[in-house]
C-alpha cells in the first residue's frame, strides 16, 4: 500500500528494522521479528508494539524508504502486508521512476518529484473506496492492519475502528476493535500472547452496554452462550450505537428480508459506511417521532426559537427539514412539535434583513415565525426550492404584507372549495367505494338527544374545538401537553377518524396518494390468492356483535380494504388479527381513511407485527418483560417466569385490547395508541398488571392467572360513551352475575400516564433493537432444534455433530449472501417454509461445503462429483438442497458400511446425477461454474441443472404466495410413506461409458493415500476381471439375442452417449482394455459392442480386494472435521 511520505529519521530505527533490498534512492525493509528467524525476544517486544501503538510504519512487516545520498532524511512512501505485496512496489518503482530520478540534477527535485507521483498513486486509489471516510489517510492504515490480522475476503468493507481493551476472564488485553459489514474483530498482541476474534454479526443474541464492580462501563456481546465484554473505550456510547446498528443491519439483512426492502438507502453492503449509518439511524428517529412516511430523510437541523401564539412565547427547538416536511420540536420541556407539509406553504418571507428569522405562511390563516436560525437564509432557500416558491425580489417584507398575501390566498380557497381538494391532492373516490364512516350510518347521534352522556360528549367536541382555535387544525396543528390531556380523556366520537388520521401521519400518506386506493380496489377486485381466501373465511368473525358487521355495507367494505392490502404489499399479505383492527378504523373512519390507517400500523407504527412469524410483536412482548422487571419488582418476586405474561398479552399488542376489551373502552385505547404508538399500549399492560398486583401474587397457576385478567377486562367499562347497548360489545365472560365493582376506561388510561408516562420513546426503541436480536436468535434456533430432531432420527451423527453440521450449513448461505447488493441466495431462505425447507443451498454454494467436509481429498469444490452428488441428493430436482438430503450424502460417506458407500459411488454414475459422457464433463463443468447475475430469475438460475422432460421446474407445495395445492401435499406425504427401502437389485446395470468413469473417480479418490499404489493395482485387476467376465459373458450369448431385460439400458445409452477413444485413452488400465476392445470390435454392430455391469458384479469384485474394503471402512473423526472445516469455510472465501 502506498503511503503519504511522511519524514523519518533512519538511525532511531536500525534496531527494529532489516534491509532487504536498497539502491540509490530506495531503501525496502523487514520487520524485525517478521519472517525468517522470528526474531526472538525482540521479536516479542516489537510484535506488543505493533499492536499497541497506532502506526502503520510499526505495524506493516515491510516498508519501502525513499532517500537521496546527500541527505539523512528519510521518507516512507509504501508498506506491505506481504512480501509479494511489497516486491509489487518495489518493482514498479525500478520499473517507473529510477530512470526517470536520472535526469533531474538537485536532491529537493528528485524527493519533490517521487513525493508528487507517490500521492497521486494514493488520490487514484482513493477515488474509489475511501471518499466518504473522514480521514482517509488514516482509514488506510486501519484497514491495512485490518486485511493483515484478520484475512477476510477482499470486499469485507471496514466500517471504524476504536482501541479498546478485551476482558479473558479477569484479565484484560489491550487492543483494537474492528467493526466491518459482516464481522465484529478484535486483535491483541501482548509479549508474545496473541489474541483474535472474529464475531459475525448474524451469531449475536444480546447486545447491550453494562456495569459492573470491575468494569465501570463496558458492551458486552453474547454468541452462542459465551459472553464477550470491551471496555475502555473512549467513545463508548458512540461505539455501542454503531454496533448496534451494524447488527441490525445484518439481522433485517439476512433474517428479516420484508423489513431491509424497505430500506433502499442500506442495500448495498460494500458502502456502508459510518458516516452513512449515523445519517440513516438520524433518519429513521426523525420519521419515527414525527410519523412520517419511510421515504423521508433528515437533510437538514437547524437550531432556532419557534414563536408559539397560544402561550406568547419563543420555545426553543430545532427544525428538521426533509425533501417533502418541516418540522420543529421543542427542547425545553413543553413537549411542543409541530409538522408542516410542504405542500400546504405558502410563502417564506425574512421580515426583518438585520435579525436571523424567518416566516413561514401557510393555508389555515397560521404564520409560524422561527426566530434565531443560525442559517437562515441557506433554510429559506431551501424550503422555497422544495415547495416551488419564487424568492420575493424584496429580501424583506413587513409582517402586513405577509399577513396580507395569505388572507388573499385563505379568501380564495374559502370562495372556491373545490381547489382547496385539487391542492391537497384528492381525487373523486369510487362510487364502489363508500364515503362515510360505519358509525355514521349505523348510528347517527341524535342532535335533540340531551342525555348525561350525549351532554359530556357535546362538552368534549367544544373542548376539542377551543383547543383547534387555539392550536390550529389539520397537518399544521401544534402537538403539547394540552393534546395528549385532551386524547386521555377520550375523543368524542366526530372527531375520532379525522384525529386517528392526524396523529398516525395517514392524512400525508393519502393526499400525496389521490386516487391510489381507488386504482389498487379495481386491481385487486376478483383476484384469488390464500390471502383472499383467509380474508373471506375471517370476515363474518370481525366484531359480528356489531350491526355494521351483520350487513352487506360493512361487510364489503371490509374486504376491500384487506384485500386491497393484501394486493398493495403481498409479503404481508393478510394476516390475523387485522380483520379486527381494520373493522374498528372503518368504524370511525372512512373507508379510505381507514386503508391509509391500515397501512400506517403495519407498515410504521407496528413494524413487523403482521406477518407468519409476527417478529415485532415478539419483541414488544420482550420490551414488555424488561418493562415488568423495572416498575414491577413484587411482580417479578413472585413469578420468576415472565413468559406467563408474554403469552398472555400477545393479543393486546396483536390488536391494540381490542380483542380483550369491550368496543366503546377499546378505542379509547386506539386514541392513545395513535398518538404515543406502542408507548401507549406498553403502559396500559403496566397499569393493567398493577391494578391486578395482589390477586396476581396469591393465584396458584397460570390458569387462576388468566382468569383473574379476563375477569378484570370484562370489569372494564366507558361511562361516558354515548352509543346505544345495540353497538356496545357484550361481556367475553360470564354475565349472570353481575361483577360487584367496575373500571373506567378513562381511569386506567390517566393512572397509566400517571404511574409509567414517563417511558421515553426512545428507551422503547432501543430496547426494541436490543430485544429483536435475541428474538430472531431464539426463532433460528428453534428451527435449528426442530430440524435436528427431524435429521437425527434417519442418520447415525451424534446431536452435537448435527448441531456443527447445521451452523456450518447455515454459516455457507450467509457467506454467498454477505458481500452481494442482492445475492440470488438470499432467495434461499424463507422462514415462511417448513422448517426443513428454511435454508437451502444451490449448486456453487454446496460445492464449496461439501468439499470441505467429504473425506476423500479429491472432492475439491471445482469436481465433477460434487456436482453428480449434489444432483443425486436433490430429491425433488429444483436446484436447492436441504439439510436433510445433506447429512444423508454425509451421513453415508462417514458412518455407511461398505455396501453402501459404494452404492452411493455407483449411483453418482446413473441418472440423474451422471449425465453426459466424458467428452460433455468439461462443458458440464464450466456450465455449472457460471456465476449468477443478482437480476437472474429461479428459471435463469436452474439452466445449470437439467430440466424434466416436460420442461416444468417441479417445486414443493409450500413455495410461492399462491393457493396451496392440497391434492399435491397429500401426493407427496403419501409417496414418503410408500417409500421402500432401495435394495442392490433395484440399481440398474453401468454401462460402458458410466463403467469407465466410475473407475476413474476411484483412482482419484485414491489419489494421494498412503496406500496410493496399492489401491490402484486393486483397482486395475477388478477392472480386468470384470471386462474378462463381461467378454466370456458375451461369447456365452453371442448365437442368441440379448436378453429383453438389458436391450432398454444398452439401446438407451448407445443412443445417448457414444464415448471417444481418445478421452477414454486417458484414463488407467481400465480404460486402456476398453480401448483396445473397442478397435477389436470396430466393424461389430453398436449394440454388440456395448457392454454393461450390475451392481452386485461390482460389489463382489471389489469385497475381493481387502486393500479397497479397508480404504472405504476407514472411520472419520467427526469432530475434527468439523473443527476444519469452521476454520477452513471463511478462508476459503478469502483466498476466492
Amino acid at each position: 500500500m502506498w503511503l503519504k511520505p511522511d519524514e523519518m529519521l533512519l538511525k532511531n530505527a536500525f534496531k527494529l528494522w532489516v534491509t532487504e533490498e536498497d539502491n540509490e534512492y530506495f531503501v525496502l525493509q523487514r520487520r524485525r521479528g517478521y519472517g525468517e528467524g522470528g526474531g526472538g525476544l525482540t521479536g516479542l517486544l516489537v510484535g506488543t508494539l505493533d499492536t499497541v501503538l497506532d502506526s502503520t510504519s510499526k505495524v506493516a512487516p515491510f516498508r519501502i524508504l525513499h532517500h537521496t545520498p546527500d541527505s539523512q532524511v528519510y521518507w516512507s512512501i509504501a508498506c506491505g502486508v506481504t512480501k509479494e505485496e511489497i516486491f509489487q512496489h518495489w518493482d514498479w518503482l525500478q520499473q517507473n521512476i529510477m530512470r526517470t530520478l536520472s535526469v533531474f540534477d538537485s536532491s529537493e527535485d528528485i524527493t519533490s518529484f517521487v513525493q508528487g507521483k507517490i500521492r497521486g498513486l494514493i488520490a487514484e486509489e482513493g477515488k474509489t473506496s475511501l471518499v466518504l471516510e473522514e480521514d482517509p489517510e488514516k482509514f488506510r492504515e486501519a484497514l491495512l492492519r485490518f486485511e493483515k490480522w484478520f484475512e477476510l475476503p477482499p470486499k469485507e468493507k471496514l466500517v471504524t475502528y476504536y482501541s479498546c481493551s478485551y476482558w479473558r476472564g479477569k484479565v484484560p488485553c489491550q487492543g483494537w476493535l474492528y467493526l466491518s459489514t459482516n464481522f465484529m474483530c478484535f486483535y491483541s498482541y501482548l509479549l508474545g500472547a496473541e489474541v483474535k476474534l472474529i464475531i459475525s454479526w448474524d451469531e449475536i443474541w444480546r447486545l447491550e452496554k453494562t456495569s459492573n464492580v470491575i468494569l465501570t462501563e463496558s458492551i458486552h456481546v453474547l454468541v452462542h452462550g459465551e459472553d464477550h465484554y470491551f471496555s475502555m473505550l473512549l467513545h463508548l456510547s458512540e461505539t455501542f450505537v454503531i454496533m448496534e446498528q451494524l447488527a441490525d443491519y445484518s439481522i433485517k439483512r439476512l433474517f428479516d428480508k420484508e423489513a431491509f426492502q424497505r430500506e433502499p438507502a442500506l442495500s448495498d453492503p460494500l458502502q456502508i459506511t459510518k458516516r452513512g449509518l449515523e445519517a440513516h439511524a438520524k433518519s429513521e428517529q426523525f420519521r419515527t417521532f414525527f410519523r412520517l412516511p419511510k421515504e423521508e430523510n433528515l437533510l437538514e437541523v437547524h437550531e432556532s426559537f419557534l414563536w408559539v401564539p397560544f402561550s406568547h412565547y419563543n420555545t426553543l427547538g430545532k427544525i428538521c427539514l426533509s425533501e417533502n416536511y418541516l418540522c420543529f420540536a421543542s427542547q425545553d420541556g413543553s413537549q411542543c412539535h409541530v409538522i408542516i407539509p410542504m405542500r400546504e406553504v405558502i410563502n417564506v418571507e425574512k421580515p426583518d434583513s438585520s435579525s436571523r428569522a424567518l416566516t413561514v405562511c401557510v393555508r389555515g390563516k397560521r404564520a409560524l415565525r422561527f426566530s434565531e436560525v443560525r442559517g437562515y437564509q441557506r433554510l429559506a432557500n431551501s424550503i422555497r426550492s422544495r415547495c416551488g416558491i419564487s424568492p420575493s425580489p424584496q429580501h424583506s417584507a413587513s409582517s402586513e404584507v405577509i399577513r396580507g398575501e395569505c388572507q388573499s390566498l385563505i379568501n380564495h380557497f374559502d370562495d372556491n372549495p373545490e381547489d382547496v381538494t385539487l391542492m391537497v391532492g384528492q381525487k373523486d373516490s369510487s362510487k364502489a367505494v363508500s364515503t362515510e364512516a360505519l358509525m355514521t350510518v349505523f348510528h347517527p347521534q341524535d342532535v335533540e338527544n340531551l342525555d348525561p352522556k350525549m351532554l359530556k360528549e357535546k362538552m368534549k367536541e367544544q373542548s376539542w374545538n377551543i383547543h383547534f382555535s387555539e392550536y390550529g387544525r389539520g397537518t399544521s396543528m401544534f402537538f403539547t401537553r394540552k393534546t395528549r390531556d385532551l386524547i386521555v380523556r377520550g375523543v368524542p366520537e366526530a372527531l375520532r377518524g379525522e384525529l386517528w388520521m392526524l396523529f398516525s401521519g395517514a392524512v400525508n400518506d393519502m393526499a400525496t396518494h389521490p386516487g391510489y386506493y381507488t386504482d389498487l380496489v379495481e386491481q385487486s377486485l376478483g383476484t384469488s390468492t390464500l390471502a383472499t381466501d383467509e380474508i373471506e373465511r375471517d370476515l363474518h368473525r370481525s366484531l359480528p356483535e356489531h350491526p355494521a358487521f351483520q350487513s352487506d355495507t360493512g361487510i364489503s367494505a371490509l374486504r376491500r380494504v384487506l384485500t386491497a392490502y393484501a394486493y398493495r404489499n403481498p409479503k404481508i399479505g393478510y394476516c390475523q388479527a387485522m380483520n379486527i383492527l381494520t373493522s374498528v378504523l372503518l368504524l370511525y373512519a372512512k373507508e379510505e381513511e381507514a386503508f391509509w390507517l391500515l397501512v400506517a400500523v403495519c407498515e410504521r407504527m407496528l413494524p413487523d407485527y403482521f406477518n407468519r412469524r409476527i417478529i415485532g410483536a415478539l419483541v414488544d412482548q420482550a420490551v414488555f418483560e424488561d418493562l415488568i422487571r423495572d416498575h414491577l419488582p413484587q411482580l417479578v418476586d413472585h413469578m420468576t417466569d415472565l413468559s406467563f405474561f408474554s403469552s398472555v398479552s400477545l393479543s393486546w399488542f396483536l390488536t391494540l385490547f381490542i380483542s380483550v376489551l369491550p368496543i366503546e373502552s377499546a378505542v379509547n385505547v386506539v386514541d392513545c395508541f395513535f398518538y404515543d404508538g406502542i408507548k401507549a399500549i406498553l403502559q396500559l399492560g403496566l397499569a393493567v398488571l398493577d391494578y391486578n398486583m395482589g390477586a396476581l401474587i396469591s393465584c396458584q397457576d397460570d390458569a387462576e392467572a388468566v382468569t383473574i385478567l379476563n375477569k378484570f377486562f370484562d370489569s372494564v367499562t366507558n361511562k361516558d360513551s354515548p352509543l346505544p347497548s345495540t353497538v356496545k360489545q357484550a361481556s367475553v365472560g360470564n354475565n349472570d352475575k353481575a361483577s360487584h365493582f367496575n373500571v373506567d376506561i378513562s381511569e386506567l388510561i390517566r393512572e397509566a400516564y400517571e404511574k409509567y408516562g414517563n417511558i421515553r420513546s426512545e428507551e422503547v426503541e432501543s430496547s426494541r433493537k436490543r430485544n429483536k436480536l435475541h428474538v430472531i436468535q431464539t426463532l433460528e434456533d428453534t428451527t435449528k432444534q426442530n430440524v435436528i430432531r427431524v435429521v437425527t432420527q434417519e442418520v447415525r451423527f451424534s446431536a452435537s455433530h448435527l448441531d456443527g453440521l447445521y451452523n456450518l450449513f447455515k454459516r455457507q448461505h450467509f457467506l454467498s449472501c454477505y458481500w452481494t447488493m442482492k445475492s440470488p441466495a438470499l432467495l434461499h431462505h424463507d422462514p415462511s417454509l417448513a422448517y426443513l425447507d428454511q435454508y437451502q443451498l444451490g449448486f456453487q454454494q454446496f460445492s464449496v461445503l461439501f468439499s470441505l467436509l467429504a473425506p476423500w481429498a479429491f472432492c475439491n469444490a471445482k469436481s465433477t462429483l460434487s456436482l453428480w452428488v449434489f444432483r443425486l441428493i436433490d430429491e425433488n430436482q429444483d436446484g436447492l438442497v436441504n439439510f436433510k438430503e445433506f447429512c444423508f450424502a454425509l451421513d453415508t460417506l462417514y458412518s455407511g458400511s461398505f455396501t453402501n458407500k459404494l452404492k452411493f459411488l455407483f449411483k453418482l454414475h446413473l441418472p440423474p446425477a451422471f449425465t453426459g459422457s466424458p467428452l460433455h464433463l468439461k462443458e458440464e463443468r464450466i456450465q455449472h461454474f457460471i456465476p449468477v447475475t443478482a437480476d437472474s430469475s429461479h428459471l435463469s438460475r436452474r439452466t445449470a441443472f437439467d430440466l424434466p422432460e416436460d420442461g416444468v421446474i417441479k417445486k414443493s407445495p409450500e413455495r410461492g404466495r399462491g393457493k396451496v395445492d392440497l391434492q399435491a401435499y397429500l401426493k407427496q406425504w403419501q409417496n414418503e410413506i410408500l417409500k421402500k427401502e432401495e435394495t442392490i437389485k433395484d440399481l440398474p446395470r453401468i454401462n460402458q461409458t458410466q463403467f469407465i468413469q466410475f473407475s476413474k473417480t476411484l483412482y482419484n479418490i485414491f489419489h494421494g493415500d498412503p496406500e496410493e499404489e496399492s489401491l490402484y493395482r486393486a483397482v486395475a485387476h477388478v477392472t480386468s476381471l470384470l471386462l474378462r467376465m463381461e467378454e466370456v459373458g458375451r461369447r456365452l450369448h453371442e448365437p442368441s439375442s440379448p436378453p429383453e431385460s438389458a436391450k432398454p439400458a444398452n439401446a438407451a445409452a448407445a443412443e445417448e452417449e457414444e464415448p471417444t477413444t481418445e478421452e477414454a485413452s486417458t484414463t488407467p488400465e481400465s480404460s486402456d482394455t476398453s480401448s483396445s476392445r473397442y478397435r477389436r470390435d470396430a466393424g461389430t454392430d453398436l449394440t454388440e459392442m456395448e457392454w454393461s455391469f450390475s451392481f452386485e458384479q461390482v460389489l463382489a469384485s471389489l469385497l475381493n480386494e481387502p486393500t479397497i474394503v479397508s480404504f472405504f471402512e476407514r472411520p472419520v473423526d467427526v469432530q475434527t472435521k468439523l473443527g476444519q472445516a469452521r476454520i477452513a469455510q471463511l478462508k476459503l472465501k478469502a483466498n476466492k
